[in-house]
């Protein structure tokens, strides 16, 4: 069930952004993992909390895990 709920909310955010639905097989190209963020940016797990809970960029909760957008991410990793 949470699986579903996180591909519906891709879904939407997809919609809102014009591009096409993503398949399940897809997700992982196209986020980030907390530890993902921890390793790229060489911090903390607590601090890579703190900045997904700054919503400086797109991330999504499916169940106990935190999927965070590539495009987001990156996009605000090259404005700093």
């Amino acid at each position: 069930m949470p699986d579903e709920m996180l591909e519906q909310r891709i879904r939407t955010l997809n919609a809102s952004e014009g591009t096409n639905p993503v398949a399940a097989e897809d997700l992982d190209k196209r986020t980030y993992s907390v530890e993902d963020v921890q390793r790229i940016l060489d911090i903390s797990r607590s601090t890579a909390y703190q900045l997904i809970k700054k919503k400086l960029f797109r991330s999504v909760k499916a169940g106990k895990q935190i999927r965070i957008s590539k495009s987001s991410f990156d996009a605000w990793l090259d404005a700093s």
